[in-house]
């Protein structure tokens, strides 16, 4: 791994205000992403794992600069994403790219696959009218589809198939960043391994990084480097795959990690309501305290830094861990 990483991220905050009366004044904010620092490498996959509704999707789009985030940085190849405009904004766009979570949404439906799949290399000027369609057919065999479906509209396939159409335009401007956001989520089981094993040779075929977005800590197991777990904004542990699920330090962590189905095992109990993202008071003390069988009193005043545990690799943000 290089000491430079591709995309850092430095104290980053995507804040929504809440507005209400007559004159629409501000009276208190929805914070999708508080304070979030995260490094991604080249060639990695950093899996980003954590409850509907705790900021992962919108850490995703702040990178992608669809949300315009509060404060913080953010890096590509030591470049400020934040202040690009212009050329040096197109090149960027270029470099990263995103797979959604439903393709059957993300995909024009009265475009046919040739036309998803090239109108960005036509946009960037990567490819003509005539060569089109060469090109479009190798980025199909990519991902193990045949070019005989150039013609065909994504109604016409099962969602594992819409889904590869939507990584092959995704590679299309050769990224160097692929964001996957629930990528798999909505695939049937065995759909989603081919699709998480076809994500793995491209990684390793094209030299890509991933950001890997999922609410399954099981899919993050197969597929990720590192993992960073996200709990109402924040990143409450972090580390290589190994160490955060053999050795897991954050209660939440280990909540995440029994509530993944295995055959004669019941499910845990869990009786206290998650806390809201979009709760508009400031959080005193940990986020994760209600919910918290560790927790006391000094938890609940106040909040934990992200800290280095045994290795400097393995960050926990909890003053029960260790």
């Amino acid at each position: 791994m290089n000491s430079e990483p591709l995309l850092r991220i430095r104290n980053l905050k995507t804040w929504f205000p809440v507005k209400k009366g007559v004159f629409a004044r501000t009276v208190g904010y929805v914070r999708a992403v508080d304070d979030v620092s995260l490094d991604i490498y080249d060639g990695e996959t950093l899996g980003v794992v954590g409850e509907s509704g705790c900021g992962k999707s919108t850490l995703a789009r702040t990178i992608l600069r669809l949300e315009k985030p509060r404060a913080g940085s953010i890096l590509m190849n030591g470049e400020d994403v934040l202040t690009m405009t212009g050329a040096q904004l197109k090149a960027f766009r270029r470099s990263v790219q995103v797979v959604f979570q439903n393709p059957q949404a993300s995909l024009n439906p009265r475009h046919t696959v040739l036309e998803l799949v090239t109108e960005a290399m036509l946009a960037y000027g990567l490819t003509t009218r005539e060569q089109r369609q060469t090109d479009a057919a190798k980025l199909l065999d990519d991902v193990g589809m045949s070019p005989d479906v150039l013609d065909r509209y994504p109604h016409e396939f099962s969602g594992g198939q819409r889904q590869r159409i939507s990584i092959a335009r995704a590679l299309s401007l050769s990224p160097k960043l692929l964001i996957c956001d629930e990528a798999v989520s909505a695939l049937d089981l065995s759909v989603r391994a081919q699709v998480l094993n076809l994500l793995e040779e491209l990684r390793v075929r094209h030299n890509l990084s991933y950001l890997f977005i999922t609410h399954d800590i099981a899919v993050v197991e197969h597929i990720s480097d590192r993992i960073a777990v996200m709990y109402l904004g924040k990143i409450v542990e972090t580390g290589t795959t190994a160490m955060v699920l053999n050795s897991p330090a954050h209660p939440y962590t280990r909540l995440l990690m029994r509530a993944v189905p295995r055959i004669g095992t019941p499910l845990p109990e869990d009786d206290t309501p998650p806390v809201e993202v979009s709760q508009t008071k400031e959080l005193i003390g940990c986020p994760f305290a209600p919910r918290c069988p560790l927790a006391d009193d000094y938890c609940r005043l106040n909040t934990p830094p992200l800290e280095a545990l045994k290795s400097p690799d393995h960050l926990c943000a909890c003053f029960k861990a260790g």
